[in-house]
């Protein structure tokens, strides 16, 4: 049965020209009508009544639009959301890009079709997806990731506070050569705890190195390769602060596969605080942060900016806290 999506890759449209052909918008341009109405009638395209009905109404829908389903961080989040929505009347959509552009593109394609009544995404660092649903008058807030080139309602935590504090208590801890293990240079995210452990150097007069930094992808893999290519440097540190909880175990298990003791010979601290730091062996010493507040604290500002599209947007930020354990602290 062809769906609107096989309509608009037939007519060489977008889903959401489509999805205004069959509202019967005048604003589409009579030749990609045109051809939205051929495709239809060649793929014996039948609109289903009680959705088309859902899109002229708008439908009680949210989108959240994450990064990596596989994170422990967005399943607390998305639980906020939910919570909140539930509440309000909605319904929640989870959406998972894995970081890839254009698998966020189709999904704020698949967002403007059904006409969904509003978006919390944490984006891959594209303003323009946002623009798409801005200029859709669809309500959108960005969570734990930052825009640039865009004015909008913001969930976020403190992330240069969180990394100083990271890389302040390795360096109390006597250890000397601290690296870091950020994520990708284009996410807000990445950029900040990055800041925040050069910060802390510098008030500390320690120098900041590059060699002592790599980028990575906020991913287990990438942690991993990030630690070894660490460890196999002329100077390898003697500590490491890795800025997500993924990466994290990518570290950790690299140093264990290196018979690298954890914290006598590498003191660790990573950001995000997983469910079972406390459990592993040595425990992992973290950043913490309000997973399932900031959640809510998104779904509040969309609630409100779907009730009032013209106030002024707003940021929220959120406070982070370190968890102390085992695996950042010498033995005496």
């Amino acid at each position: 049965m062809a769906t609107i999506y096989d309509v608009a890759r037939q007519a060489q449209v977008s889903p959401a020209t489509v999805s205004r052909v069959l509202n019967g918008r005048t604003t589409v341009d009579p030749v990609m009508a045109a051809r939205v109405h051929q495709a239809m009638q060649d793929l014996d395209y039948r609109p289903n009544a009680v959705a088309r009905n859902l899109r002229l109404s708008q439908t009680s829908l949210w989108a959240v639009i994450i990064s990596d389903i596989g994170n422990p961080f967005f399943t607390s989040m998305v639980r906020g959301v939910e919570d909140v929505a539930q509440s309000a009347g909605y319904s929640v959509v989870l959406c998972n890009t894995d970081e890839d552009p254009e698998k966020e593109s189709r999904y704020i394609a698949a967002v403007l079709a059904e006409r969904m009544a509003g978006v919390i995404i944490s984006t891959s660092g594209r303003s323009t997806v946002i623009n798409r649903l801005l200029e859709a008058r669809i309500p959108v807030v960005a969570i734990d990731r930052q825009l640039r080139g865009v004015t909008i309602d913001t969930v976020l935590v403190d992330n240069v506070h969180g990394a100083g504090l990271a890389t302040t208590h390795l360096l109390d801890n006597g250890y000397q050569r601290v690296a870091c293990i950020t994520g990708p240079r284009r996410i807000s995210t990445a950029a900040q705890r990055l800041r925040g452990y050069q910060r802390a150097l510098r008030e500390r007069g320690r120098e900041v190195t590059d060699a002592l930094v790599r980028y990575a992808d906020f991913r287990e893999e990438g942690g991993y390769r990030a630690m070894a290519s660490l460890l196999d440097s002329d100077n390898p540190p003697d500590s490491v602060f890795a800025t997500n909880n993924l990466m994290t175990v990518g570290a950790v298990e690299c140093l264990v596969d290196r018979g690298i003791r954890v914290p006598d010979e590498v003191g660790v601290v990573g950001f995000d605080d997983i469910p079972w730091a406390h459990l592993v062996r040595p425990s992992l010493s973290t950043v913490s942060q309000p997973t399932y507040d900031l959640g809510r604290a998104a779904a509040g500002l969309l609630t409100e900016r779907i009730a009032n599209p013209s106030r002024l947007p707003s940021t929220v930020t959120l406070s982070t806290g370190l968890q102390v354990r085992d695996s950042s602290t010498r033995p005496s």
